[in-house]
């Protein structure tokens, strides 16, 4: 094995700069696990590739090797291991936290309250925008053979967030349900929904890009550009009524509000998309109507091994809204383009991975456009 390798960081001024890090050792507990997909999420262009947001123990450490979205196979172990071993193929929970608070002993080390010991993949530790990671066995999931290591990365942080949102708020085959914001996230929430039986999907959004996604993937059963226009029609294509479940991706003030008003009396509706602002009457909106509105941040790692068996059981692959894989040495290229919005999911790939081609992809490992495009 070799002594450095090349990994990706964040100035915070929509760059990337590739840099020579050591190879790392891993010690009692942890494991060093060779990437073979990373996968870019958008609080990584919200709030460290623009600009560095983030204040405090929870900011960006500049220099950190970005992404966590991490996903790869063990190649080495240190001391003391309980579980996992060279060899196994790994999705990483994407923060790592003390273990010993009241969220980490409930599986939600997101919600870590140790200033000291929380330390999130790629933004407080290195992440997986290099060849290694290193990485506690605690955070750890096994992924199965039936799922690829671009699949992992997705559950890592996107789908686990999706998945957490859901049972919150219950999906079933008896819900219609409204979906605002459809990039990555919402697009995994409408995966997610269909699976869970959901069967009058509704999205919308105002990226054309993302929209004729949706469609394409047969992922909901309309979708319609983002407008003034969106209450009234959600009513016109759920007899007048409106959804039961609403799930908001989108971060803007406008789609929110529409989530709240086109659900039912007695409907649920969570907010997963970050930032932005939120404006409604509550008497009118919510409390006449008896609505409840739920936050959702990340997943526990509980739940994220649930999803990871549930999505082999349902037979769907996360990978089908990537839309364009990279090398690591196209990073920039990687992130330039997720931050324009005009794409699916975007992973970096290593081995393997970057040779895989799912459905839909229009991108050659290269960066060059196919005949397709």
């Amino acid at each position: 094995m070799p002594q450095q390798m090349t990994g990706a960081i964040l100035p915070g001024n929509s760059t990337t700069e590739l840099h020579q890090f050591e190879i790392p050792k891993p010690g009692p507990g942890e494991v060093l696990v060779k990437m073979k997909a990373s996968t870019i999420c958008g609080s990584d262009i919200r709030a460290i590739y623009h600009e560095h947001k983030g204040k405090g123990p929870e900011g960006y450490q500049p220099g950190m090797v970005a992404g966590h979205e991490p996903c790869g196979q063990i190649v080495k172990v240190g001391s003391g291991m309980r579980r996992f071993k060279e060899g196994d193929r790994v999705v990483v929970y994407h923060i790592s936290g003390c273990g010993m608070c009241d969220d980490c002993r409930r599986g939600y080390m997101i919600s870590c309250s140790s200033e000291k010991y929380r330390k999130a993949y790629g933004w407080q530790r290195n992440g997986g925008m290099a060849e290694y990671c290193l990485a506690d066995e605690k955070d750890l999931c096994t992924l199965p053979d039936e799922l690829s290591y671009v699949d992992g990365a997705q559950v890592a942080c996107g789908f686990g967030t999706v998945y957490e949102g859901l049972e919150k708020i219950g999906i079933s085959g008896n819900d219609a349900v409204l979906i605002t914001g459809l990039g990555p996230v919402g697009l995994a929430a409408a995966m997610l929904c269909k699976a869970l039986g959901a069967n009058n999907i509704i999205g919308t959004d105002v990226s054309e890009e993302r929209m004729k996604i949706a469609t394409d993937k047969g992922l909901c059963d309309h979708v319609f550009k983002a407008g003034p226009d969106n209450v009234q029609q959600v009513l016109e294509v759920t007899g007048g009524k409106g959804v039961e479940r609403a799930v908001d991706c989108s971060g803007n003030n406008h789609a929110r509000l529409a989530a709240i008003q086109a659900t039912r009396k007695w409907g649920k509706i969570v907010f997963i998309g970050e930032g932005g602002t939120c404006e409604f009457e509550p008497s009118r909106d919510i409390i006449h109507d008896q609505k409840t509105i739920y936050g959702s941040w990340v997943t526990n790692i509980w739940r994220m091994e649930e999803l990871i068996e549930r999505i082999v059981r349902w037979g769907i692959h996360p990978e089908d809204l990537v839309t364009h894989r990279f090398s690591l040495d196209q990073v920039d290229d990687a992130y330039s383009l997720m931050a324009s919005g005009k794409c699916g999911k975007v992973a970096v790939c290593f081995d393997e991975e970057l040779e895989r081609k799912s459905s839909g992809e229009n991108l050659h490992a290269d960066g060059q456009c196919c005949s397709s495009c």
